[in-house]
């Protein structure tokens, strides 16, 4: 469910008056709470999170059942295009790796609460797909290096 303005409400309006802001949160199904000084966040009935688990859960069983099935994941990799189609620029290796990364990350985001990494996949696999889709730019960057480009820094 995407929540418009109508359904946004300030962190003021929470502080405020927090009982309506919950009735209308158990009302709509969930509400946006802007934050002026820092990043929005929803307030949403616990059971309704819970459903959206089980149902993320049932999602990547279900694809994982599919992959074992038919090893070479031919109906994910079929539907990869209607899904993203930005896969056209991958070989067809690449996008078989592509669905079984998104594949297994759906399935640690719903086992084990981990979402950072489905998007961190699909940007990945963007970049990728970007960089090919320009014949120079990927001509640059499969050019050999040379030297010592120093030390790499890790951000904390």
């Amino acid at each position: 469910m995407s929540t418009g303005q109508a359904d946004a409400v300030t962190f003021s309006d929470l502080s405020r008056n927090p009982r309506a802001v919950a009735e209308r949160a158990a009302r709509l199904g969930r509400v946006r709470i802007t934050h002026r000084d820092a990043p929005d966040f929803y307030l949403t009935a616990a059971n309704r999170e819970e459903e959206r688990d089980r149902t993320l859960s049932t999602a990547s069983r279900l694809l994982l059942a599919l992959m074992r099935h038919d090893s070479t994941a031919r109906s994910l990799v079929l539907a990869m295009p209607d899904v993203f189609p930005w896969v056209r620029h991958l070989s067809s290796d690449e996008l078989r790796s592509f669905t079984l990364e998104l594949v297994e990350a759906l399935s640690d985001a719903a086992e084990l609460d981990v979402d950072t990494t489905t998007q961190e996949v699909i940007a990945g696999w963007r970049a990728t797909a970007r960089i090919k889709a320009d014949p120079d730019h990927y001509a640059e960057a499969r050019r050999p290096t040379e030297g010592d480009f120093g030390p790499v820094e890790i951000p904390l």
